[in-house]
This record gives C-alpha cells, structure tokens and sequence, in this order.
C-alpha cells in the first residue's frame, strides 16, 4: 500500500540568534568538581508505565499538561494517529522524560514527549482541546481503522483487541528525581532536544515559574497579531517563542539595569518578580504589552515587512534573510513610546538611513552587538546605547537613553 503523503509545513522564520545563552548556567561557582557533584546527586529511574497509567497520571494532573499547553497544539491529526497506531501495533516510539516536582510529591514536569502525551489525552477524550476526541487519520498499517474514534472502537466488538494493546502497551518512562538547581534541569531539556527540532527554554520556564504575569503573557502572546507576522504562524507556536519574545521586551523595558549578562536569569528573574508583584504592576504591564503591536508596526512603516528585525548588509545592499531577536530588542525598546513612534513614522527615511549606516561601518559595533556575543552587558548596552543616539540625532525627539557605568547599564526609563 502506497503511504499517505504528508502535508506540508509552512513556512517558519529563521532566527539568527540562540533563545538563550545557557554555557554558564549551572550554579556552581564556575568548579567543574561541582558541577560533577551536581550531576551525581541525581536520581534516574527507567520505568515502563503502561499507556493506560500514563493517562491516569495525566487525568490527575500529576504529570503537568495543563490547558495552556495544550493550546499550543504542533502535530496535524495524521501525526497524532500514526502516533496512536505506533503504540497499539507495539512498535518502538521515543521515551517521554519527566522530573519530579520539587515541592509537590507526585507532580511530574515533563521535559521531552509533550506532544506525545498530548495525543494520548486528545485520543481517549479526556482533553478541552478542538482536536479532543480526534478520529484516526491516513494509518499506514491498519486503514481499515481511519475514521475510527476512541468511544468509536470502544463500542465495535469487533475492534476491542485495538484498545487492549493501546490500553497495555508500555511506554518506556524516565523520571529524574532530586535536581538540585533549575539550571542543571535546563541543560538536561536542551540536551533532549539536541537531536530534535530545537524548543524554547521558555516551554519550561512556564512549568517551573507559574503565576498570573506569566499566564497573562501567554494569553496575550496569543491573541497579539504583531507575533503572528514575526514567526510567520496563524496559530499560537508550539515553542512558545512568541511568549518569549514578550517576555524580553517586559523584561529589558522594565528590569535592564538589573540585567547582569546572563539572560537566562533574567528572563526568570523577570517572571518571579511580576508573578510575586502582579496585583500591584498589572495596569502598567498591560500597559507596557499594549505598546508592543504599535511597536512592531511602526517598524514595518519604516523598513517594510520582508526586513523587520533583519540586519543590513551593505556589501549586497540587502537585509540579511535571517529573523534578529537582539535588533527586535531594540527596535520595540524605543518605539514602544507614543513621542519616538511618532517622530520616527514622519521620518521614516532618515531612520532606516540612520538604521543601515550604523550595520555598515567598516568597524561595526553595533554590528557585533547583535549578531556575535549579544548577552553580554557591554554588548546589549552597546545596542540600545547606539540606536538611541542614532534616533536622536534624527527625530529631534529628547528621551534617555541607558548608560554603562562600571560594567552596569543605568536606565531609568526613556522619560
């Protein structure tokens, strides 16, 4: 039998820069002998839970799948059906990767099989999802079964021996248990996913830092339409980098003179505060989030939409094809002001001039600054500080713009 031909994936923005740099990140004062004993004090344990248990731990909420996630939906039905017919034909599927939760007995975050474990709770019924309850899809080895749903087989007598082996098949599960620090969990994640489609640390950040701030952002990444047409997505990305790009802007428009060069860090320093202080800052973190749509629109006025957030390369006299998270940074850090929107929409070509002189001298530093070592202090001070004095000199606009002093960046706000 001729296999199905899969559907075509859209088109996904490249992005020209790592998420997060994450080479220091275990906290253990720069000794490898600690970091080892880091390592050692893990606990690992293989188990062979059953697809039947599995979603019983995820019915009980005890491996955490909550709804927010489940919004964020990446696999098409015939991927989530092959998945399914893998199970109960008994053939080998990946592992999923759960660690315990530190203060919670029995919670389990997963690291690597969301989508898997998502599937398994849409096929049985049990999610609030569109596609709970999905209906099997162009199987290869038994498309007798395609249109078949769970409560379908599960009243065809003819057809109870597939949910047995669904229902009895093992499914190898690794729990990794007395982590020490968050930063070691985090190089276990991206390790996972090395080989994989690389994921956002931000998929796990929201399972370690919840709070209203954090879950605001994720409804508003959402429903905000400037992301969209940044990640070039009709639907909430499944890697949740639209939360993260968010979640930078809050975090360099709110707490930049508390960024110390690790951006890791900060970004989880940025959720603890605001989830600790929502009650208290949430008028003006809307406020703040409300900004960056215009943001982002003012800077396709300018440069049109095919060059947002891409460096200029002067040699070609074309914008580089790669997506920039650190020219974003600065772009939305500016023009999230009424008063530089404005001034620079009614010079629009005197700020892309301005933009494409500073990618192109001979000695860049605001090249540097965003396209080789963009987390330290210095070269995110360089960027902002640069662009600043670019907008300035031809906006006739006054506003602040950060400083560096004794390797901090100063900033009390732009007004």
């Amino acid at each position: 039998m001729p296999k199905q031909k899969l559907l075509e994936k859209p088109e996904e923005v490249s992005f020209d820069e790592e998420d997060e740099d994450l080479d220091d990140e275990i906290e253990s004062n720069g000794k490898p002998q600690s970091v080892l004993n880091e390592i050692s004090e893990i606990i690992v344990v293989a188990t062979d839970w059953t697809t039947a248990t599995i979603l019983d731990q995820l019915v009980r909420d005890n491996i955490q799948l909550n709804p927010r996630f489940q919004r964020r939906d990446a696999w098409d039905i015939t991927r989530k059906s092959r998945f399914i017919e893998s199970i109960f034909l008994g053939f080998p599927i990946p592992e999923i990767v759960l660690a315990s939760q530190e203060k919670k007995r029995g919670k389990f975050v997963v690291l690597d099989g969301k989508q898997r474990l998502l599937a398994i709770l849409q096929f049985y019924g049990r999610s609030e999802t569109p596609n709970d309850s999905f209906a099997l899809k162009n199987l290869e080895f038994r498309p007798e079964l395609n249109g078949y749903t769970y409560q379908a087989l599960k009243n065809d007598i003819f057809h109870n021996s597939v949910l047995d082996a669904l229902d009895n098949q093992t499914i190898r599960t690794t729990l990794i248990r007395n982590w020490r620090t968050e930063s070691l969990l985090y190089k276990i994640f991206l390790r996972l996913n090395l080989e994989n489609t690389p994921l956002s640390p931000q998929e796990l950040r929201q399972a370690l830092h919840p709070g209203d701030f954090i879950n605001f952002l994720d409804d508003e990444s959402i429903k905000n339409q400037a992301l969209r047409k940044i990640l070039k997505l009709k639907n909430p990305d499944p890697r949740m980098r639209d939360v993260e790009l968010l979640l930078r802007y809050v975090a360099f428009h709110h707490f930049l003179s508390d960024y110390r060069g690790n951006l890791k860090r900060f970004l989880d320093m940025t959720c603890e505060k605001l989830n600790n202080d929502w009650e208290e800052r949430e008028i003006e973190i809307r406020d703040t989030v409300s900004q960056f749509e215009n943001a982002v629109q003012t800077t396709t006025t300018i440069f049109g939409e095919e060059n947002i957030f891409r460096v200029w390369l002067s040699s070609s006299h074309t914008y580089r094809s790669k997506f920039n998270r650190a020219i974003l940074d600065v772009m939305v850090f500016y023009f999230s002001d009424p008063a530089i929107r404005q001034a620079a929409e009614k010079n629009k070509e005197r700020v892309e001039n301005a933009f494409k002189e500073l990618c192109s001298s001979s000695n860049s530093e605001f090249r540097d600054a965003v396209e080789k070592s963009t987390t330290s202090i210095r070269e995110t001070h360089t960027r902002l500080s640069l662009w600043g004095k670019a907008l300035l000199k031809v906006l006739g606009v006054k506003f602040t713009v950060p400083e560096l002093v004794d390797n901090r960046i100063i900033f009390n706000g732009l007004r």
